[in-house]
């Protein structure tokens, strides 16, 4: 599966996920600056990313702890939601996202 990820200067990169792993881990691995703190707990906002293109409206849900976190980080828009929580898989081929500010 693809991810589409624009950084925070606007360069757009395509990343290769591996079935299973997150969002977070795919674009850490990458080399782009996503901090994610907690390792992917949930416990922190550091992985925020706008979900683009429509792409929102296919994910599950955000759990409650999720937007607890998403209550407490910065820039939080409507498409908003945490790498962290978000796991690769055929159904998110394509999928565009892009690293909210730090």
């Amino acid at each position: 599966m693809k991810i589409i990820a624009k950084d925070r200067e606007g360069k757009t990169v395509e990343i290769e996920g591996r079935d299973g792993w997150t969002i977070m881990e795919m674009l850490r691995d990458a080399g782009l600056p996503i901090t994610a703190e907690c390792g992917g707990a949930c416990a922190c906002a550091t992985c925020h990313v706008y979900i683009e293109d429509g792409w929102y409206e296919k994910l599950s849900a955000p759990s409650d702890g999720e937007v607890d976190m998403l209550d407490m980080a910065l820039a939080v828009q409507p498409n908003s939601r945490l790498s962290c929580q978000l796991t690769c898989s055929e159904e998110l081929d394509g999928i565009k996202v892009t690293l909210a500010p730090e």
